[in-house]
């Protein structure tokens, strides 16, 4: 039985997100499946249980692959134990917690904008591990046009001088010991999983890995 790709947006965004890339490897021949999830809503918890039922219900024990987008990464960890997962992708993941989501949960309008799952995206404490084989792509852009936030950690100076990211996350914090191989790729948070090497680079790994 072939895997479904299973498509897993950040936070504040739809599954509309990941258009560009659902396209491509549906174009590719691969069956793929996402939602949009209650990102700014719910915890860590709540929303992976709202997800993994779901896909109880639309696709049952078939086998998964994950592909990831930031916070869809920890939401991820969240279900590794619930489905049977066969690898993921994750596109820049705050894997060791985000120091962009400490600085904004002390934020009051931030923190009521973005919700409770912001808080926890600052701590990886006890989040379980990520699914194997597994492949994280990291953005080294930096400074960006297209993701507004970048201008905003930029002037809070979020991230030391020198140090790689793409705007909200450091190379450094998507990566962890249960990681199993980095890319990094120049592009911005926001647009990372519509940047063409990216999707690229998640088609072969499918393609080696389903």
């Amino acid at each position: 039985m072939s895997s479904v790709i299973v498509l897993l947006h950040g936070l504040g965004r739809t599954h509309r997100s990941m258009g560009s890339l659902r396209r491509r490897l549906e174009a590719e021949g691969h069956e793929t499946w996402s939602m949009t999830y209650p990102s700014r809503r719910g915890t860590m918890s709540s929303i992976s249980d709202r997800i993994s039922e779901r896909i109880d219900r639309d696709l049952g024990d078939r086998p998964l692959i994950a592909v990831t987008h930031s916070m869809g990464g920890i939401i991820l960890r969240h279900l590794a134990k619930r489905h049977d997962w066969q690898g993921s992708v994750l596109l820049a993941p705050p894997n060791s917690g985000s120091k962009a989501a400490r600085w904004a949960s002390r934020t009051p309008l931030l923190r009521w904008f973005f919700g409770p799952a912001l808080g926890q995206l600052a701590d990886p404490e006890a989040w379980p591990s990520l699914p194997s084989p597994n492949l994280v792509i990291a953005g080294t852009r930096g400074l960006s046009w297209s993701s507004p936030p970048s201008w905003c950690f930029a002037l809070a100076r979020i991230f030391n001088s020198g140090e790689a990211h793409d705007g909200t996350v450091s190379v450094t914090e998507t990566t962890y010991q249960d990681v199993d191989e980095l890319r990094q790729v120049h592009a911005g948070h926001s647009t990372i999983m519509s940047n063409q090497e990216v999707i690229q680079l998640v088609v072969d790994w499918i393609e080696r890995n389903a």
